[in-house]
This record gives C-alpha cells, structure tokens and sequence, in this order.
C-alpha cells in the first residue's frame, strides 16, 4: 500500500466524538498513516490527551490557525459544531470531508461513496486528484447502505422497494449509550430511570419517534436518510423507500431489505461489485456484534417470499461509525490519487 506524501497536514475535528475515535483509527491504517493528524473539538473537550501514530497528541480547541496549512479537514462532531467552523476551514484552502452532517445543504457540496463508482457515478463529476477545496459529503451508513443495494440491484434488472432499518443509541453519541446501560441497569433493579437524552424508555423498547422533550428528533434522522439516498440515486437507480426505528443496541444498524428480483443467478456478483460483503451459505448471518470493524454492510441470503413471486428479503448489519469513518477515508484517498 502506498503511503501519503510527506508533509500532509490533516485535521479532525470532533475528534474526543464516537465518529471522530473511529475516524482516527480508520485513517492509521490507510493511506493516509503517515500524515500529521491534528486533533480538534470543542472547548469542553481541548486538553484531552490521547495518541495518534502511537504518539501522544493532546485535543486542541479551534482558533484562527487550526486550519493554517492542512490538505483535508473532517468533520466528525455535532452538526452545529461543523457549521460553525466550515468557512475557516475552506478560508485555510482545505478541503472538507463532512460525517456530521451539517453540511448537507451547502451549495456545492458532492455526496461521494468511491466504493460505488464502477456500478453507478456520483452525483457530480470527478477530474482525477483534486487540488484544494470543496466540500464532500460521507453518507451515513444507513445510506450508504440503501444506496450501494439499490445501486447493485439496478445492474441485474431488480429493484430494492424498501428497507428498514434499526438504530442503534451510539447514533446519540456517548451520552445515548450511557443513557441505555444506566436504564437497563435501573429498571433491571426496579429504580427510576433518566431520560435526558432520549426522553422515553429506550431500554427493553422500540421506539417510531422520541419523547418530545428530546432535542433530536427520529424523524429528521428519517428525512435526512430519505434525502441522501434520493440525492444519489435519482435519474440513477429506483429509488427506494426508507425508514428506521430505535431499538436498544448500543452500536450497528441492522436492516432488512424488500426487493422484487427476475433471477438470483448475478446475485452475489453485483453486490460485491458494490462493495456490499454478502455472507457464503456456510456462514452465519450477521448481526449487529458480528460485523463490528466491518469497513462495509454485511448482507446475508437472501430469502423468497412465500407470496411474492419475485419478492425476496434480505437482512443485514453494519457497523454504524466504522462504515463512516471508512468512506470519509476513501473519499481523501481517491481525492490524493493512485
């Protein structure tokens, strides 16, 4: 594998967030190793001290000379967060690789999964390495997930109707995995339970919405997958309907999938040409434990309806924060060139 060019400079901000961990060991095994990685967050975050590289690195703040000098930023924290140091990122001439999603509106910005683009083009075009700039958007690992079945089953005259998917509370960061161990405990003691992240019981339950007090709300976590995917797809592929609910698993979505098909024989083909890992028949299917570390969705056999004709379901997992983190990699690697 080769290596970056001496002397990149690259910065994570958000970097003490779920994404931003995972963002950090994604990119020490890629290409991008043996960059200078320079660690940012929020206030309440600067002075923390981790590693990088096997170094030690302390997590700065942001000020006017964060950005001075670095080829790629990437946004792994709040969406409000990024929307507030967006422009002194582009100001410094970096180029910006957005997880957060606060980004996703802005004029310009281009939606990309590298790992699709021999089965379907992006939504903009690519002129080889870019030099300096712009905006790139790394889907979330719902949609990147529609997206590549979608795409896959395009290329075989099928199409994916619908998929649910499962969310998992690290989608709320640190604060909504604590939330869920510390109500399982409780309630698994028969004590009163906190809710202030979530604002309902999300331990033992499903959940279609949040309860009002919430500062999130399920359904823009809905609109925005219903977004992105149309965004990438439309003229492209069929589009599919999506959804999602919350369950009470602290990490991976698990998804099934409704897809009218003519024939399986292509099957497996077109989805790992769309970069989709699809179990053999002597292995277990996944679920959200198994496919931890998984860099793509786990998909296992699919089965015929028994009412459908051509109607086939297919369910799957993947890890929420490595999917992410290793398509907003892909995105700098194919941006820095073979």
């Amino acid at each position: 594998m080769s290596r970056a060019e001496p002397g990149l400079r690259i910065a994570i901000t958000g970097a003490t967030s779920l994404r931003g961990k995972e963002l950090k060991e994604a990119i020490e095994s890629s290409r991008l190793a043996a960059a200078e990685l320079r660690l940012l967050d929020e206030e309440i975050a600067a002075g923390t001290l981790t590693e990088a590289g096997d170094e030690p690195v302390v997590v700065e703040g942001v000020d006017e000379n964060s950005f001075d000098g670095t080829r790629f930023v990437f946004f792994s924290g709040s969406a409000s967060f990024t929307s507030r140091h967006a422009d002194a990122a582009l100001a410094a001439g970096a180029t910006l690789i957005d997880m957060s999603g606060g980004l996703a509106a802005r004029p310009g910005a281009r939606p990309w999964i590298p790992a699709l683009d021999s089965v379907i083009v992006p939504p903009f075009r690519t002129n080889g390495a870019a030099r300096s700039g712009g905006i790139y958007l790394s889907p979330s690992a719902p949609a990147q997930t529609a997206i590549s079945l979608a795409a896959a089953l395009r290329r075989i005259d099928a199409r994916l109707v619908s998929i649910m998917f499962l969310q998992p509370v690290s989608e709320r960061g640190q604060a909504g995995i604590d939330e869920l161990e510390s109500q399982t405990v409780k309630l698994l003691s028969f004590q009163p339970i906190a809710q202030e992240i979530f604002d309902a019981q999300v331990a033992f339950n499903l959940m279609d919405r949040y309860g009002p007090e919430s500062q999130d709300r399920l359904s823009t976590v809905r609109d925005a997958l219903a977004r992105d995917v149309a965004q990438y797809l439309k003229g492209r592929a069929p589009l599919p309907a999506v959804t999602l609910l919350q369950v009470p698993v602290f990490y991976s979505h698990g998804f099934m999938a409704y897809a009218e098909i003519r024939s399986a024989d292509r099957l497996a083909e077109s989805l790992a040409a769309a970069g989709l890992k699809f179990v053999a028949e002597t292995e277990a299917a996944p679920t959200s434990v198994s496919v931890a570390g998984e860099p793509r969705p786990v998909l296992g056999r699919p089965e015929q309806d028994l009412n459908a004709e051509r109607g086939w379901w297919f369910w799957g997992a993947a890890d929420n924060l490595r999917v992410a983190a290793a398509n907003a990699v892909a995105i700098a690697e194919n941006l820095l060139g073979s």
